[in-house]
């Protein structure tokens, strides 16, 4: 009788499809319900035009356009770039195969890897609605347009071609996406925008339009023209990274036939010394055939890499956003509610498991954002934005557990997310980043990723907090600052013509009600043409650029002469010009200047000049002071070293 039912189980066993498997697992992709897949299919497409143009070095154009169907629920997603388009015969597969694919085996940054994204969106639109997906492609000026109608043949996972055909298309070059699928857009508006918003901020290279189905047009325009750092691609793995079946797997395919050979023409970061050293801590000979190895062997190998010291991979397999183009985007985006301040932070990359990872951080704050609300979080992962299950995600756990009570904003207990007029930015970059999930809304809690996010939130929110100070102690002193620098002057005038008198010195009086150093500062901009050199020779752009100036100015007033050393922070990619008085040093980050003895009442003005930046990138100085008590200075805060 077990014989028999052992038999008719054996009937029924049968290969599984990949895209079968995600025919009835529509959830793990993301299309679990009509509003997110609304959400998932733009962010598929756009995650593709986005890669194909930075990839050509194309300042991306990207159009995102819905429109209604007959059937209710219906709608049809097109999005359509200005790229280098997709090679003819590349387009079936590209389309119409999961796990189809150039980037699940490159080691470096990368939106997306596993090849299912685009994909998954015509399964799911043909499941849907039951209509084909169609994809226009042109490659060149002088080439034809192809226009492709496909399908996905679910138990073979291979395109099925319903139409092909050559078109004329005035484009030069550039891909166009139109897939139907069923969704809930009334529901899936607000993420809509949210996601193409947010990703004009974390891409501001990019520009972006998008078009509803009334036909309303939203553009979020690029901040810049500078395409992202082309990222270099990591030939080998890490040493730190690898897993037991991974290093077994390599040890039997190597051509090496020594083990220290396939240490270091297998692994990156792996040289003569930490070689030796490797092999010495697994107790195994360098001389050894690596096919050879047994299961315990390599179970040494793997633990010598975890207890010696490897060098950390390269890091140009990694291209963050900057801490300038951040400012630039956050504030751009955020206009109408006019922040006060502004700031960002690049951190320098660490690594995880031996995958290199970058974190980078923003915080908008003040303006007309609700302070009796919890901030806003804006998470990304390789300029991605991350919508859904923002509470399992390792950002929202490392910002919970940072006590904002001391940086100015409010929080029960010091823990959880905080409340007040801020905004937050946190993006993360990396070879691999560890989703929880396929469907990549939230990554994983991994104690590295989660102090580098700390240390990034952290360094601005210093920067909140002293500007929040600095606003604070200026706004207690202001009033005193009118009386004494216009009242008491326009007194001691008028008093003296009455007594028909010399002016008086009020210098005594001035210092006894301030008691401060007031250090003030003003930035203005002046646009200026710039040449472009043509074939005939120099002729006058259209293009402005500008220069940033900036005047501070100091004035004693506690009633003893003071002396002491000031700082002022150079941003990011600024070029320093005139500076005036001459400095004391000039660095890559700063100004530092030798304050000469002021007397009571006695004022100096520091000036200089930046090149390099844009009108608003540089709002209000970053001031520092040092060999004073910064307890007497209204203006700066105390210089904590480099």
């Amino acid at each position: 009788m077990t014989r028999e039912i052992a038999y008719e189980l054996a009937k029924k066993q049968r290969e599984i499809s990949v895209a079968e498997f995600f025919e009835r697992n529509k959830h793990i992709l993301g299309f679990g319900n009509p509003t997110r897949a609304i959400v998932t299919a733009v962010k598929e497409a756009v995650d593709n035009s986005l890669d194909a143009c930075e990839d050509a070095r194309i300042p991306p154009d990207i159009i995102v356009e819905i429109r209604e169907g007959e059937r209710e629920g219906e709608y049809l997603i097109a999005v359509e770039d200005n790229g280098p388009g997709i090679v003819e015969k590349h387009i079936p597969p590209i389309f119409g195969k999961l796990l189809y694919g150039s980037r699940f085996h490159a080691i470096r940054q990368s939106r997306g890897q596993q090849g299912i994204g685009i994909s998954a969106v015509v399964l799911y639109g043909q499941l849907s609605t039951g209509k084909h997906a169609k994809i226009l492609s042109k490659i060149g000026e002088n080439e034809p347009a192809y226009l492709y109608e496909i399908a996905i043949d679910t138990q073979k996972n291979a395109p099925e071609i319903i139409r092909k055909e050559i078109i004329n298309w005035d484009k030069k070059h550039g891909t166009r996406v139109e897939i139907w699928i069923i969704g809930d857009f009334s529901r899936g508006r607000r993420f809509l925008y949210e996601y193409l918003q947010n990703t004009s901020i974390v891409n501001p290279h990019a520009q972006i339009t998008f078009i509803e189905p009334s036909g309303e047009k939203h553009v979020f325009e690029r901040v810049t023209d500078e395409l992202p750092k082309p990222t270099t691609e990591l030939k080998k793995p890490h040493p730190h990274g690898i897993e037991m079946g991974t290093l077994l797997k390599m040890l039997r395919s190597t051509k090496a036939r020594k083990l220290s050979t396939f240490l270091k023409s297998e692994f990156v970061s792996m040289g003569e010394r930490t070689t030796q050293a490797v092999c010495k801590k697994a107790d195994l000979d360098p001389n050894l055939d690596p096919k050879a190895l047994t299961r315990e062997q390599a179970s040494r190998l793997l633990k010598a890499f975890k207890e010696v010291k490897i060098m950390a991979p390269p890091t140009d397999c990694l291209s963050p956003i900057g801490e300038l183009l951040i400012k630039r985007s956050l504030k751009h985006e955020t206009k109408e509610i006019s922040p006060e301040f502004i700031v960002a932070t690049t951190r320098p990359p660490s690594v995880y498991s031996g995958h290199p990872f970058q974190v980078e951080a923003g915080i908008v704050y003040g303006g007309n954002l609700d302070k009796e609300s919890p901030v806003k979080i804006l998470r990304f992962a390789n300029r991605v934005p991350l919508l859904y299950q923002q509470g399992d995600c390792v950002t929202t756990i490392a910002l919970s557990n940072i006590d904002w009570r001391r940086y100015g904003l409010e929080q029960r207990g010091g823990k959880g997310i905080p409340v007040g007029p801020a905004i937050f930015f946190i993006h993360v970059a990396s070879t691999s980043v560890p989703f929880t999930s396929e469907s990549k809304e939230a990554i994983a809690d991994i104690p590295e990723i989660e102090n580098e996010v700390k240390l990034a939130l952290r360094e601005c929110a210093r920067k909140m907090q002293q500007h929040i100070s600095k606003k604070e102690r200026r706004k207690k002193t202001r009033e005193k600052f009118v009386l004494i620098t216009k009242i008491l002057p326009e007194i001691a005038k008028k008093s003296a013509a009455m007594l028909n008198k010399p002016v008086p010195n009020i210098d005594g009086v001035i210092t006894k009600i301030m008691d401060v150093v007031w250090i003030d500062d003003k930035i203005e901009y002046e646009k200026v043409k710039r040449l472009q050199t043509t074939l005939d020779g120099f002729d006058e752009s259209r293009d402005y650029g500008c220069i940033t100036k900036s005047k501070i100015t100091i004035v004693n007033y506690k009633r003893k002469p003071m002396k002491f050393n000031l700082y002022a922070i150079i941003p990011p990619e600024a070029i320093v010009g005139f500076v005036n008085p001459k400095p004391e040093k000039i660095e890559k980050r700063y100004i530092k200047w030798n304050v000469p003895t002021l007397k009571p009442t006695q004022k100096i003005e520091l000036y200089f000049e930046l090149a390099g930046l844009n009108e608003g990138d540089f709002d209000e100085n970053e001031i520092y002071v040092e060999g004073i008590n910064p307890e007497y200075v209204i203006g700066a805060n105390k210089w904590e070293g480099e």
